[in-house]
Order: structure tokens, then C-alpha cells, then sequence
């Protein structure tokens, strides 16, 4: 154990001799350190954030969404004409999924009403859609303020709405929206509750709804129903379309994460026997998307992790390099410390020792840079918009999560501290094998 203290000594002696050179030897391995780290934790950062917004869809969750068939896009002299498009999910095929699987916890429906949300002089495409008290916590929403719908809501037809996070911000942005009224077509609802913002307005989340959430009106599904129909008239460049869905959307949850994918492909067989092609309808599993994910991160990561070895592996050649020059230089020490008794071991051991330290000081030193230089990217890349001059450049919704993993920063300091010995093996073995006599006479 002295021997290697007394090495250590020496070795930490012969760097501090030639300071510049040291730091400029281990730069390589400071960087690649560093690279492994910042480009690991942005790929763990960005695959936690899709992971999280697909987790936000309810893992056990199958969602069947009707759409418009390819067909309905008519065209008549470059123009849209008007007609009545029927399509979707109907009543009756939501009934047979619902008699036919009794084990799922949840069969949520939802429909989508009104051709405006309208408030004063405040008007917005209708994202206004009749459901039942269920979906909360079927599709994870929170109240953020007063309450959601009550079954009392729907068997009473109630006139009453729950706004999101967004939809209250524009039509209330000085006004308590609680107890407040909108308007939907001609139909006046009151506000009972405002949902807590939403993360699926960008990303994955929003990919698969289709929707930012946070625009999103509920409604009573027996009120939208009863008052609004089945038809939904929208205008669109110029042309009026009448849609006539029963139902838009239908939440179906599994009993158990493991039950998803078994009950996925049964739910497909019923809708592919009832709508054939299932032009007009779709349907979303997100625990399939969740499991594609993950595996799409872990190539991610494996690809950002070889590139940043790269790096690690420029900085051991580097380090081999001024090792190599460094024997030639203390030949003549080498020699004197070989007539004064040390063995090709000890001589081993001192080279050895040498790399081992400054890849070692490199490695923490590039630990350091790795997780402060992920720290800065994820608190400072969303606030690049705000900075004069270069600020125009960056959208407000910009974001870069990072995630520092202790595994990254333990593997990267590992392969650092390896790669330093490793490289390091040839400059110490030719020092050893040096004959004392030729390495006295050595200038």
C-alpha cells in the first residue's frame, strides 16, 4: 500500500511539473466526459417528457376516435361543395364494445357539439364536447378550480360546462369564470369549473389528440344530446360542411397494464366487423405507443453514448501520445532509478499511475462540466426567447429537458478512468523494457 501511496506521490509530482501540458493531455478526456453526459441526459430528458405525455393518455387506456374517411375530401371545380357527411363511432357499436367486454373498468363517451364558443365579442372554433363524470379520471384531468361534472349534471340535462386551462385564460383573462356563462351556438352554459392546465399542447400528447386540451369545453353528454344533436356544421375555406357523428371519441380502460394489448386486438376485431376498413374510425393505444418509445430512446441513447465515445477514445490516443514522448524524455530517469534498484515493475507501475491520475482528474473534472453544462441547457434553452438581438430567433415554446442519470455519469467516468490506463499500458511496458546502460548514456 506505500509502494502505491508513494507512487501516486510521485506520479501527481511529474504532473504538476509540466502543469500545461497535463491539463492539455486530459482536455480530451475532459471533453468526452463531458459529452457523454450532457448528451445522455438530453436524450433521457427528452424520452421522460414523451414518456410522461403518454402516461398523461392513461397507459391502460384504449381510445377508438372517429375520422373523417379519405373519401369525404370531395372536390367539385377546385371548390369544397356543401353536403352532409355521416361517419364515426355510432351509438350502437359503442353499446355492443361495452356489452361485450363487462372487465373493462371504464367505457367513457365523447361527442363533440356546437360550430362556436362565443363570449361578448370573443368567438372561437367549438372544442366543445358532452361526456360523462368518468373521463377525469379516465384521461387524468384536474380541476383546478371549482368542480367537474356530476352525475346529478346528467340526469338532470344540466346546462353547465367545465372550461380548460386555456379557453377560460381567452374568454376570462380579468373575470372570474366560475358561475360566469358562455355561449355555444345559441345554447348559454354556465361555468362550474376550470380544468388545471394540460402538458399534451405540443410533443407526442398533442400528436395523438389532435388537439391542444387546454381548449377543450365538457358538457353533459345527455345535454349535447338532447340540445345539440348530432350534427355539427362547420365552415372551412369558404365551403359549410354538416357532420353527422354520434359519437367522436370513446375512452375504454383495461383492468391492468398486461390486459392492454390482449384487449386491444379483440376491441379492433369487433370495429373491423362492423366498420370494415375502418376508414371512418381509429384507433390509439398508448401503452403501444409507450413501449415503442422507450425503445426508440434507448437506440437514441446508445447512438448519442457511441459518438460521445468517440471522444473519450480521441482523448486516450492523446493521452498515449504524450506518454509515448514523455519516455522518450526521462529516459535518462528511467535509467538512473533502474541502477539505483527499481524493478521493471516499479517502472511499470510509476507510468501506469501517472495516466491513471490524470485520467482520473480529467474524468471528474469533465463530470463537473457534463452535469453543470446539462443544468444550464434545461434551465436556459427555455428562456433564450426573452434575450435581446438573438431572442426573435427562438420560439416562447421552446424547451430542452435534461435529465442527469447517475448511471451516465458513473459508465462515463468509468471508460474515462479505463481508457486512461489502457492507453497508457504501451508507454508504461516500452519504459520498463529500457536497458539501464543505453538509458544512462541517453541525453
Amino acid at each position: 500500500m506505500s509502494f502505491l501511496f508513494e507512487m501516486m506521490k510521485l506520479g501527481v509530482a511529474n504532473l504538476r511539473r509540466h502543469m500545461l501540458r497535463s491539463i492539455l493531455t486530459a482536455l480530451g478526456i475532459i471533453l468526452g466526459v463531458a459529452a457523454v453526459i450532457a448528451m445522455v441526459s438530453i436524450g433521457e430528458g427528452s424520452k421522460r417528457e414523451a414518456l410522461a405525455q403518454l402516461e398523461r393518455l392513461g397507459a391502460k387506456n384504449i381510445i377508438v376516435r372517429s375520422q373523417k374517411p379519405p373519401e369525404s375530401q370531395q372536390q367539385q371545380g377546385g371548390q369544397q361543395r356543401s353536403f352532409m357527411l355521416r361517419y364515426g363511432l355510432t351509438r350502437q357499436t359503442f353499446n355492443v364494445l361495452k356489452e361485450n367486454f363487462p372487465a373493462l373498468e371504464q367505457v367513457v363517451p365523447v361527442k363533440a357539439v356546437g360550430s362556436q364558443v362565443l363570449r361578448g365579442d370573443r368567438k372561437a372554433t367549438s372544442q366543445a364536447f358532452g361526456t360523462t363524470p368518468q373521463l377525469a379520471e379516465v384521461a387524468n384531468l384536474t380541476v383546478a378550480r371549482g368542480r367537474y361534472l356530476t352525475q346529478a349534471d346528467l340526469d338532470e340535462q344540466a346546462l353547465v360546462c367545465v372550461l380548460g386551462h386555456e379557453v377560460a385564460r381567452q374568454f376570462f383573462p380579468f373575470d372570474d369564470p366560475l358561475n360566469s356563462t358562455i355561449r355555444i351556438d345559441r345554447t348559454i352554459l354556465r361555468v362550474v369549473g376550470v380544468l388545471a392546465p394540460v402538458g399534451l399542447s405540443g410533443g407526442a400528447g398533442a400528436a395523438l389528440i389532435g388537439r391542444d386540451l387546454n381548449l377543450d369545453i365538457h358538457l353533459p353528454i345527455t345535454t349535447a344530446t338532447s340540445v345539440f344533436g348530432d350534427r355539427i356544421f362547420r365552415s372551412e375555406s369558404g365551403s359549410r360542411q354538416a357532420m353527422e357523428v354520434e359519437i367522436t371519441e370513446a375512452y375504454l380502460v383495461a383492468p391492468t397494464r398486461d390486459d392492454v394489448m390482449g384487449y386491444a386486438g379483440l376491441i379492433r376485431r369487433v370495429l373491423e366487423s362492423r366498420h370494415p376498413g375502418m376508414k371512418d374510425i381509429t384507433m390509439i393505444v398508448p401503452y403501444e405507443l409507450l413501449e415503442s418509445a422507450r425503445k426508440s430512446a434507448l437506440t437514441w441513447n446508445l447512438v448519442l453514448g457511441f459518438i460521445a465515445g468517440i471522444s473519450l477514445l480521441v482523448g486516450g490516443i492523446g493521452i498515449m501520445n504524450i506518454m509515448l514522448a514523455s519516455v522518450t524524455e526521462r529516459t535518462r530517469e528511467i535509467g538512473i532509478r533502474r541502477a539505483l534498484g527499481a524493478t521493471r515493475r516499479h517502472i511499470t507501475w510509476q507510468f501506469l499511475i501517472e495516466t491513471g491520475v490524470l485520467s482520473a482528474i480529467g474524468g471528474l473534472i469533465g463530470v463537473g462540466l457534463g452535469v453543470g453544462g446539462s443544468v444550464v441547457l434545461g434551465w436556459g434553452v427555455p428562456r433564450l426567447h426573452r434575450m435581446p438581438v438573438i431572442g426573435e430567433f427562438f420560439g416562447a415554446d421552446l424547451t430542452m429537458p435534461t435529465q442527469v442519470t447517475g448511471w451516465s455519469i458513473g459508465l462515463a467516468f468509468a471508460v474515462a478512468a479505463a481508457t486512461g490506463l489502457i492507453f497508457g499500458i504501451y508507454p508504461a511496458l516500452k519504459a520498463a523494457k529500457q536497458d539501464p546502460i543505453v538509458a544512462l548514456r541517453h541525453d
